[in-house]
């Protein structure tokens, strides 16, 4: 098995709190000569520009259907995400532009979002875009783990004026988290440049998960710059500089981090093993015992501690183990298809058959939904063969 790095990437987020009376400059945080020029265009210019194609759209005859029949909001949401025209599919894997999640007929929240409210902006709806106050989502990938928050938005019919005092319908939220109802949920108001610090951070978490730690940096720097008050940016940019060896500066841009925000245990276990790095060893351990205290079970934990008892076949605590991470974070794909594992190896072909269709039902990858789906199949064929599995 692959040995993981404690390296926390926060993909997406909300407004990051008030900003300290003396922010640090920027300017000492950035090392542009220590990485090789973009591969790729750096920024967000283009992140709510409409295609030709989406233009043309919108002159389409189901369009302009979906619009007389439901209004412009909710029409304009039928429009975009029934099954029965575009198809437009929730998957994760990569955030995009407006124009580039229409074409690819896909995207994250982020990237979805961004989408609809180009699309919005341009019938003249009032667009809100907002971070959304749920718990925050784990995964891991090319030994990082990625904590994603939540966005979406509220659209509606912009404001009338009426003998000087500005009146509006209520707004229609549009989300794309399919397990909860987010409309009931706190949420915070973000503006464009928000929205586009979060695309470039997020780019940066994709470039760095794909190797390419050049654009990572590139990408990672620009959303500093956007958004100086972004936790994750400064957070990404460092655990870019962990990875390319440029250790005081990873320290340096986690400390400007702490001094925006000091309990942020994202940051603080991030900056441990750079401590410990640099031979700081009193304060890693310190700081080492501090956040046991604060969390002893930080996230992956039992999950951790499942894949080692399941390596050393200890299956029936690894099932125990693998089912404690489930409870705790249900919608991540991961835990249950290793659950599903540990209850194969026990010969338990039902709950495994059950556990492959939730990590199915929740994963957010098109390849992986392909893996499980294959393995769903292998199962039933059997099932319907009567034969009974146990896997050695």
């Amino acid at each position: 098995m692959k040995t993981w790095s404690l390296l926390f990437l926060l993909c997406l987020t909300g407004c990051a709190g008030v900003a300290p009376r003396q922010a640090p400059p920027l300017a000492p945080l950035f090392a542009d000569a220590a990485f090789k020029p973009p591969s790729v265009p750096i920024g967000a210019d283009t992140l709510f520009t409409l295609s030709p194609a989406m233009r043309a759209y919108l002159h389409t005859p189901a369009f302009a259907s979906a619009l007389r029949q439901k209004g412009a909001a909710e029409g304009l949401v039928d429009a975009l995400y029934r099954k029965g025209d575009l198809q437009i599919q929730y998957e994760a894997s990569s955030t995009r532009t407006a124009s580039q999640t229409f074409l690819e007929r896909a995207g994250n929240c982020l990237s979805l979002v961004v989408m609809t409210a180009a699309f919005a902006r341009e019938l003249g709806l009032a667009v809100r875009l907002q971070s959304v106050g749920v718990d925050d989502s784990w995964s891991r990938s090319n030994g990082l783990y990625l904590v994603s928050a939540h966005i979406n938005l509220a659209i509606g019919a912009a404001p009338v004026e009426r003998l000087g005092v500005a009146s509006s319908a209520p707004m229609l939220v549009v989300d794309f988290l399919p397990q909860q109802d987010a409309s009931a949920y706190n949420t915070v108001q973000l503006d464009e440049e928000d929205v586009a610090a979060m695309f470039m951070n997020n780019r940066a978490a994709e470039a760095l998960v794909a190797g390419r730690i050049d654009d990572a940096y590139w990408w990672a720097r620009a959303a500093v710059q956007q958004r100086p008050a972004s936790i994750p940016a400064y957070n990404t940019l460092a655990v870019i500089y962990q990875r390319h060896g440029e250790l005081a500066l990873a320290e340096q841009v986690y400390r400007a981090a702490l001094v925006r925000e000091p309990e942020n245990l994202v940051v603080l276990r991030n900056l441990e093993p750079v401590l410990a790095a640099l031979g700081r060893h009193a304060e890693a351990q310190a700081l080492r015992a501090r956040l046991a205290a604060i969390e002893p079970a930080p996230p992956f934990h039992f999950f951790n501690q499942g894949v080692k008892a399941y390596e050393r076949g200890d299956y029936v605590d690894a099932k125990a183990l693998f089912a404690r991470e489930v409870k705790r974070m249900p919608y991540y794909d991961e835990f249950h298809f290793w659950l599903a594992l540990a209850c194969l190896r026990l010969g338990e072909v039902d709950p495994a058959r059950t556990q492959l269709a939730l990590a199915f039902d929740t994963s957010t990858r098109g390849d992986s939904r392909a893996l499980y789906s294959a393995k769903l199949a292998h199962l039933r064929s059997l099932s319907a063969d009567g034969v009974t599995v146990r896997v050695r």
